[in-house]
């Protein structure tokens, strides 16, 4: 997707219905869609030039829902950056708070020039350990 704020809403609004469809209910529901357009308007800041379009795909388990967000950078960059600094300008650890307190979990990965931003949602109560 291009950078917009639209199409940012739009992903949030599939992430919604996964999420509804799943079972979750209805405030889980809204902090999920927040996280996922949340994390699309973070990323949509860090979209190269040469390529600035934003992958993004849902994938529902039988224990979870995952989002994934993929984009080309410029250049190779560190193996770990931030993905969760608008959580954390708030003063708060990702997925438990702020912008992310949609989600249980939030990885990041760099492969080459492609960044990766998985968000993960459990569907039962309890998150698994490691």
């Amino acid at each position: 997707m291009d950078a917009d704020a639209r199409l940012a809403a739009a992903a949030g609004g599939v992430a919604r219905f996964l999420a509804d469809g799943a079972g979750l209910e209805g405030d889980a529901v809204a902090r999920l869609q927040s996280a996922v357009i949340e994390a699309c308007l973070d990323a949509f800041n860090h979209l190269a030039a040469a390529h600035p379009h934003l992958e993004v795909t849902f994938a529902r388990f039988s224990d979870r829902l995952e989002v994934s967000l993929s984009h080309e950078n410029a250049g190779p960059v560190p193996a770990v950056r931030t993905v969760a600094g608008f959580a954390a300008k708030q003063g708060k650890t990702a997925g438990n708070a702020g912008a992310f307190a949609g989600v249980d979990r939030v990885q990041h990965e760099t492969h080459g020039n492609e960044s990766i931003t998985r968000l993960t949602k459990y569907l039962r109560q309890v998150a698994p350990s490691r």
